[in-house]
């Protein structure tokens, strides 16, 4: 490794220390953040596997190009970083990560670890502006739905935007009960899950992650039903707490198990596109 190359590296490593620190003490701690710490040792370890399993030739890319490539994200990683947005920080940081590695080990590393480095993204908090535009629009859907099923079963319930209203009490659909943080999380998982089971096949790539984000968005759904009745039926310290936080793991793990079924159900849909790409 050239002298250029060592100081590159030390630079990235003083950039993306800081800031994953910031990240793991502001986002990890949250419900929104907390696949993150499993995020990163499970990426770690597949930019382990992959490197030690295919062992491409380690050759260091262009240094002029990269440099270019480089000065983008470090313009807005030094300007997120004055201002102190941490996800826009966060997210030019594994800009600056990824043209580093094709700088330091070359374009064959690079595609060794695509994989890898995309994986790792999920441990980023995403930006609030964006977090707001999603889980909106799915909490009224979600809040409207239980309204009308309840209804439709004659509990005396309504609601308006996402507020529920039921019996004396008055719910309201939280960004977490939206299923962003079990679409993010669940999609994380699957797509694991997916590459170490099917590695390159794209269609079974597009099969789950078109349907982790359904089965989230149901699951939820499920979860808002569920936490509407015990508030009504048991009164409302009975549904928050633990029984909150049980219902929510346990939807999450029914929509995991859901994922894996449509994976095995699905396997020989993979099978039949994989023999006619083949022929």
């Amino acid at each position: 490794m050239t002298l250029p190359n060592i100081f590159l590296a030390i630079g990235v490593a003083l950039l993306l220390v800081p800031t994953m620190i910031q990240v793991a003490t502001v986002s990890w701690s949250t419900e929104q953040g907390g696949h993150g710490p499993l995020v990163l040792v499970t990426g770690i370890w597949l930019l382990w596997r992959e490197l030690s399993t295919s062992k491409p030739e380690l050759r260091p890319g262009k240094l002029l190009p990269g440099l270019a490539m480089l000065a983008p994200p470090m313009a807005i990683f030094v300007l997120a970083r004055i201002t102190g947005v941490l996800e826009v920080e966060a997210f030019a940081m594994y800009a600056v990560l990824i043209v580093a590695v094709y700088i330091l080990f070359g374009s064959a590393a690079l595609r060794a670890v695509w994989f890898p480095l995309i994986y790792l993204a999920f441990t980023l908090p995403p930006p609030d502006t964006v977090v707001a535009a999603v889980t909106q629009p799915i909490k009224i859907a979600i809040s409207e739905g239980a309204v009308n099923l309840l209804r439709a079963v004659g509990y005396p319930v309504a609601g308006s935007g996402v507020t529920i209203q039921i019996g004396q009490y008055q719910l309201l659909v939280a960004a977490a009960c939206a299923g962003l943080n079990s679409i993010v999380t669940l999609s994380a998982l699957c797509l694991l899950y997916v590459y170490l089971r099917h590695r390159s096949n794209f269609t079974a790539f597009l099969v789950v992650a078109l349907a982790a984000i359904p089965v989230a968005m149901f699951a939820n759904f499920v979860r808002v039903i569920v936490l509407v009745l015990v508030t009504y039926h048991l009164g409302e310290a009975a549904a928050q707490g633990f029984v909150h936080d049980f219902a929510g793991l346990l939807m999450f793990g029914v929509a995991l198990l859901t994922i894996f079924a449509i994976d095995q159900l699905a396997t020989p849909l993979y099978t039949r596109v994989s023999k006619k790409t083949v022929s």
